[in-house]
């Protein structure tokens, strides 16, 4: 077992990492104060990110990205965790499931997300469908060589910078052991297409500037051409795609945790009451020791996850367990960060109380951590027959 990066690997660890460092930390207060990324900003950094030949580094060489293993492309991801995601995302990482895209549809969305000419959002999430994603009632009635659509999503990440929006909609249902259950077809719908508009969501107290939206679907006539993948097979694009979103999100909040705690761990250094600095004290000591061990247990449990999908071997529950261990060792390292600087965590001066609030959402998107530990327990009990 070999835990050291290869050469390259480190290098991008820090490239990556001084990009953050020097093109997103600078903008990060303004963005949380004013819940807005100016356009031209984030076209900016896009422009920065292509300069240094990451946009699109999830994709493979042939379609013009960078070929990233998955554990690789997890590093870049831990790294981007640091920043604000309001900005970092437009660092460049269109949706994997593009690569379901066909030859003509490669033409028109593919390569130009890979390029950076289009940006992309994924909407699944409904009013009343979140976990329980067959449950959707945005539907697509046939007329035709034409799909006709209606319905809300809601909680569309980024879906305001989108030029095209991959949605998962309620196509026909069949009948199973288990009941009725729907059939789901993802389309391709462009920002433009007469019925359908994108309106801006709700205020959120995580990840400001990072916004969410609602998209409404009033007789949105849609060609067949439009569809993504098989007709009906959009749930099992869906969870090939949820692989890598769950990663990505243990990875940022591995990212997030490590930042948090290198201002406890040098304000426990610094800080000094009765006469010595505070993290003299087991009462803070032992509060960075436990920290960093789960840090470094979310981490290693991470890039475990990643490295088995690049051996192909099996990862959900293996990607489910990062995702929930990471996600709550991100809101406990974060608290415990704040109560280390006690009144003063609380403050804007720092952005331990953003990464506090932003820390709240990671256990909620992308597979609740109550979904996450079904699917844990379920991949357990199934071989048994329970």
């Amino acid at each position: 077992m070999n835990f050291a990066l290869t050469e390259e690997q480190q290098m991008i660890v820090d490239t990556v990492r001084s990009f953050v460092e020097t093109e997103i930390y600078p903008h990060e207060n303004e963005v949380e104060r004013t819940g807005v990324v100016p356009r031209e900003l984030g076209l900016e950094i896009a422009r920065k990110c292509k300069e240094l030949g990451f946009f699109a580094c999830n994709f493979p060489e042939e379609v013009g990205g960078a070929g990233l293993d998955h554990l690789t492309f997890t590093l870049v991801e831990r790294e981007l965790g640091r920043g604000s995601m309001g900005l970092t995302v437009f660092f460049g990482r269109p949706s994997g499931i593009l690569m379901a895209c066909n030859e003509e549809q490669r033409e028109r969305y593919l390569l130009p997300a890979v390029r950076g000419d289009k940006f992309d959002a994924l909407a699944m999430t409904e009013p009343d469908a979140g976990s329980d994603v067959r449950g959707m009632k945005c539907f697509a009635r046939q007329d035709g060589d034409d799909w006709i659509v209606n319905g809300t999503k809601h909680f569309i990440s980024h879906a305001d910078i989108a030029d095209v929006v991959i949605v998962f909609i309620a196509t026909g249902e069949e009948q199973t052991p288990r009941g009725p259950k729907k059939k789901i077809t993802c389309f391709l719908v462009d920002r433009g297409t007469p019925g359908f508009e994108i309106r801006e969501g709700y205020n959120s107290v995580s990840h400001r500037g990072y916004k969410n939206c609602i998209l409404t679907f009033d007789d949105c006539r849609l060609p067949s051409s439009q569809i993504l993948g098989e007709l009906h097979k959009g749930f099992d694009l869906a969870n090939d795609w949820l692989y890598a979103t769950r990663l990505t999100v243990a990875a940022t909040s591995v990212g997030r945790a490590r930042r948090a705690f290198d201002y406890a761990l040098s304000y426990a250094a610094e800080r000094k009451q009765f006469g010595k600095p505070i993290g003299a004290n087991q009462g803070v000591s032992f509060k960075l020791a436990d920290m960093i061990t789960e840090i470094d247990a979310a981490d290693l449990l991470t890039l475990s996850a990643a490295w088995r999908l690049d051996q192909g071997l099996p990862s959900n529950r293996e990607i489910a367990s990062a995702k929930v261990f990471a996600t709550e060792m991100l809101a406990r390292v974060t608290d415990e960060a704040i109560q280390i600087y006690g009144g003063m965590g609380l403050m804007d001066d720092l952005p331990l109380a953003r990464f506090w609030r932003d820390a709240r959402v990671e256990r909620i998107w992308d597979g609740t951590s109550e979904i996450q530990r079904h699917i844990i327990s379920r991949d357990l009990l199934r071989p048994l027959g329970a």
